[in-house]
């Protein structure tokens, strides 16, 4: 009784049984509290009576035979005048009526077997007499309804197994796919196009399945990664140590100490950075945010950052724009792709920023005027410790990290960021969906 299939197939079974037994005894009680026989039926029963009565009085046993055979031609069945006692008046044989329900037959329990033998009674007024007849007519007798019951209890059975499986299947499937699913089945999916309640939550599990692997594969993929990152500083490190002890110029061993120290510090911050992009949605502060006033503190705060290079941040910034969600991670994201931007241009170059408004979003344009990236590493970038030029990018300290953070944290917002080669440099659009 564990399988829901089962459960509802002998609950529902149970419950038709238990619903036609009542509905046949209501039935019976309702008729046995009837009234035994109409106006009409008790005129019938008295005229059959007083007849079978004065025939006997005046004619005798011979005419009251001949009279009784006439009731039985006319109503199947054997009629027998009794008298008071419960005597036969015409073989004197005791006839036992103390059963007899007085102007009606028996009832009995209305669902198998044939019709069985049937008696009925009717007094006459004085008590003197008894009408009594033995019938054998089926119209004397409840039908027997088993043959018109059975069928509709076949298909009503047939139905319920129908609906049990209908019900079932689904959540024995849903079942299947969890359980490959835990097994480390990863792509295990229900598939389920039915529109129902059940169709939604096999679609939900399929939903989070696909967001499971997604975080399962990129966490295999980050710490592969981090693995390969830390290695080399890490060895690098220990090198400097060594040499910081046994070479006599010490200050250039603690220099490069403490760059590859630096270098891991970057990496721990940005890794912590990625982390929270990725982390619980329920630990964010989602506000309004107005991308016209984050973006301007942004840029003067990149300002410095920028003069070191000599170069010149170009500003075309429309609005008010407000946006909901966290404002930090949209600060983040923009300040990632905007200091790319910085980092890959050419000394005195210049990178522009220009914010304005496409029907429902807010986008943001940065452009350097750097050497761009090659076309089939559009999309490469953002990945996680992806460089185009893997000996350039250390040298500019970059981790690989900035813009694989820009795209999750704009993905949270369910907005979109895009690369695209604008000859010369890069240029990457940030769109996010205005407030409603």
């Amino acid at each position: 009784m564990n399988s829901i299939f089962v459960r509802i197939l002998v609950s529902t079974a149970l419950l038709f049984v238990v619903s036609s037994v009542a509905f046949v005894w209501t039935s019976i009680y309702l008729i046995r509290r009837a009234p035994p026989v109409n106006n009409f039926m008790r005129r019938v029963l008295d005229a059959q009576l007083e007849d079978a009565r004065a025939v006997w009085e005046k004619g005798g046993a011979t005419a009251l035979r001949a009279e009784l055979g006439k009731l039985n031609g006319r109503f199947p069945g054997q009629h027998s005048l009794l008298d008071g006692g419960g005597n036969d008046v015409l073989t004197g044989e005791m006839v036992d009526i103390s059963g007899v329900v007085f102007g009606r037959p028996p009832l009995r329990f209305p669902f198998f077997g044939p019709p069985r033998r049937g008696n009925m009674a009717h007094r006459s007024g004085d008590g003197k007499y008894v009408l009594y007849a033995l019938s054998e007519d089926p119209r004397f007798e409840p039908p027997n309804y088993a043959p018109y019951y059975l069928p509709i209890l076949l298909v009503f059975v047939l139905g319920i197994y129908l609906l049990a499986y209908y019900l079932g299947r689904p959540l024995r499937q849903l079942r299947e796919t969890v359980m490959r699913f835990g097994a480390g089945e990863l792509e295990a999916r229900t598939g389920s196009k039915r529109s129902d309640e059940f169709g939604d939550v096999a679609r939900s599990f399929d939903e989070m399945a696909d967001r499971m692997q997604t975080l399962l594969t990129a966490e295999r993929r980050l710490l592969q990664d981090i693995s390969h990152e830390l290695r080399s500083p890490l060895a690098r490190l220990s090198v400097a140590v060594e040499l910081a002890r046994t070479c006599a110029d010490r200050n250039g061993g603690l220099d490069r100490i403490k760059k590859e120290s630096q270098r891991i510090s970057t990496l721990v911050g940005e890794l912590i950075e990625m982390t929270r992009a990725e982390g619980d949605s329920a630990e964010r502060t989602i506000a309004p945010v107005d991308l016209r006033e984050l973006l301007k503190d942004l840029l003067d705060d990149l300002l410095i950052e920028a003069d070191t290079k000599g170069i010149r941040l170009a500003r075309n910034i429309e609005g008010p724009m407000v946006v909901q969600g966290d404002a930090e991670l949209l600060r983040r994201a923009v300040e990632n792709v905007v200091r790319n931007a910085i980092r890959y241009s050419p000394v005195n170059g210049e990178v522009r920023v220009r914010m304005g408004r496409e029907r429902d979003r807010a986008v943001i344009v940065v452009r350097d005027f750097g050497p761009g990236v090659p076309e089939e590493m559009r999309e490469a970038i953002f990945r996680p410790f992806f460089r185009v030029e893997d000996d350039r990018a250390r040298m500019s300290g970059g981790v690989g990290l900035g813009l694989a953070i820009a795209r999750r944290a704009i993905h949270l917002h369910h907005g979109e960021i895009v690369a695209r080669n604008a000859e010369p440099g890069l240029e990457v659009t940030i769109g996010v969906a205005l407030r409603g």
